[in-house]
């Protein structure tokens, strides 16, 4: 039989806008809010780009990619400013 996985009940401050669109997205996939944002966390904390990812990665943010600017990646907001232009 296996063991259960331990879980302990956290709290974390979010703005208004970001707790509300994550709800969309959860509703969406038809999860909870909880299992939603664990999933996403999981996947963040565990899943480690491979090399031919790290080096697409670095070239978007060096600008070579296509004769493009760089990719500012240090928002998200940035990013998209950036990917637009």
């Amino acid at each position: 039989m296996e063991a259960a996985i331990q879980k302990k009940a956290t709290m974390f401050r979010l703005p208004v806008d970001l707790l509300d669109r994550l709800k969309e997205m959860a509703k969406k996939e038809h999860r909870s809010l909880n299992n939603f944002v664990e999933c996403i966390l999981l996947d963040v904390a565990y899943n480690e780009p491979n090399e031919e990812t790290k080096e697409a990665i670095e070239e978007a943010r060096s600008g070579k990619l296509r004769n493009t600017p760089a990719v500012d990646t240090s928002s998200v907001e940035a990013m998209f400013k950036s990917v637009e232009k």
